[in-house]
C-alpha cells in the first residue's frame, strides 16, 4: 500500500513538473497549520503531545519554505519543501500514523484536482 501511495505522489509531481508553479497544488500544506485543521489532524492521527509539537514545527518550517518557493516561482524548491514536510513527518510519526497522514494528503490533493476539473467542465 505504501508503494502505491508513493507512486501516486510521484505521478502527481511528474504531471505537474511541466507547468509553472501552481500555488493551488501545494495548498494542502498551507492548510496544515490552520488551527482547526491541525487539531483535527492530530486527533485523526492519534498523535501524542510531543508528536504534535514536532509536527507543528515541521509544518511551520515547510510552509515558510513553500512560500519562498512559490514567491520565486521555483517548482524545484516547492518540491523540496513538500519532501521536507513528508520526510520529517515520516520520522516523527509511527508507520501506521504516517500511512494515515499520506492518505489524508493524497485524498485532499485528489479532491482538489477533481473540483478543478469539474469547474473547468462547466
Amino acid at each position: 500500500m505504501k508503494k502505491i501511495l508513493v507512486i501516486v505522489m510521484v505521478l502527481v509531481a511528474g504531471a505537474t513538473s511541466t507547468f509553472a508553479v501552481n500555488p493551488a497544488e501545494y495548498d494542502v500544506f498551507y492548510k496544515l497549520n490552520n488551527p482547526s485543521t491541525f487539531t483535527g489532524l492530530m486527533k485523526y492521527l492519534d498523535a501524542d503531545g510531543e508528536q504534535a509539537e514536532y509536527l507543528k514545527l515541521v509544518f511551520t518550517m515547510a510552509e515558510d519554505k513553500m512560500k519562498a518557493a512559490l514567491k520565486a516561482d521555483n517548482e524545484a524548491d516547492a518540491e523540496k519543501a513538500m519532501n521536507f514536510n513528508l520526510g520529517n513527518a515520516k520520522n516523527i510519526l509511527t508507520s501506521y500514523q504516517y500511512k494515515k497522514y499520506l492518505t489524508i494528503i493524497n485524498l485532499t490533493v485528489n479532491n482538489r484536482y477533481n473540483e478543478e476539473v469539474l469547474l473547468t467542465e462547466k
